[in-house]
């Protein structure tokens, strides 16, 4: 075997690779969606107010977190055979783009769940509400 033909080979078998890791990275995300969305619909029918669509917000967040990160995989890839200095700029710059989204994705879902676990604490020590005072009437 050639070099040529090795390198035809490896580019045809990272293509594939890559081809794989982004169907991954996207069936991640639509699952993701299709679940959050479930969610949705169960927590909107049950009621309960806002503060129960949190939890279905932050497993949408962790499932979009791990889909991009699929895909920056498959961008890595892409580039893995050969890379053009063109290649390796785009690659930096769907890098950095993806990177920032991950990391402000995090930063709301470490929020969030910080905000739960505050709300839970409080509701495990606060007794119920006193009952409201009954008005007087009139004399």
């Amino acid at each position: 075997m050639s070099a040529e033909e090795a390198e035809e080979l490896l580019r045809e078998v990272v293509g594939f690779l890559v081809t794989l890791v982004e169907a991954c990275g996207a069936v991640v995300i639509a699952v993701g969606a299709v679940w959050a969305f479930a969610r949705f619909i169960a927590v909107a029918v049950r009621g309960g107010g806002s503060r129960r669509f949190v939890p279905v917000r932050l497993t949408l967040g962790r499932f979009l977190a791990l889909g991009l990160e699929f895909q920056l995989a498959s961008d890595v890839l892409r580039t893995a055979v050969a890379p053009s200095f063109e290649e390796l700029g785009k690659l930096a710059v769907v890098a950095a783009i993806r990177t920032a989204l991950n990391h402000f994705l995090s930063k709301e879902i470490a929020e969030e769940r910080r905000q739960v676990a505050e709300e839970r604490r409080r509701s495990e020590r606060d007794e119920p509400p006193p009952p409201l005072p009954v008005p007087e009437r009139g004399r």
